[in-house]
């Protein structure tokens, strides 16, 4: 079985793809700040070097608002109508 990270290569903290989000969205996001958990690492990035090697992959979005605009439209796209 192979298996293969897919992203960036770059990390993120939470409040970076918060205001990312908030950004795409037009809107601010409810959300809750609180002390970092038990066991969460500060820093946490996972390699794309074996799908860059094995599968010939690069990103095609570069920065964290088209990453995320994508998802935001591929989910608005694909969401039922309000009632």
């Amino acid at each position: 079985m192979l298996v293969c990270n897919l992203g960036s290569g770059r990390g993120f903290s939470n409040r970076e793809v918060l205001a990312a989000s908030e950004r795409v969205v037009g809107r601010s996001i409810p959300h809750a700040v609180g002390p970092r958990r038990p066991g969460d690492p500060p820093v946490l990035v996972a390699s794309i070097e074996r799908a860059a090697e094995v599968l010939d992959w690069r990103p095609r979005r570069s920065t964290l608002e088209e990453m995320i605009g994508s998802a935001w439209a591929w989910n608005r796209a694909r969401r039922m109508p309000e009632a």
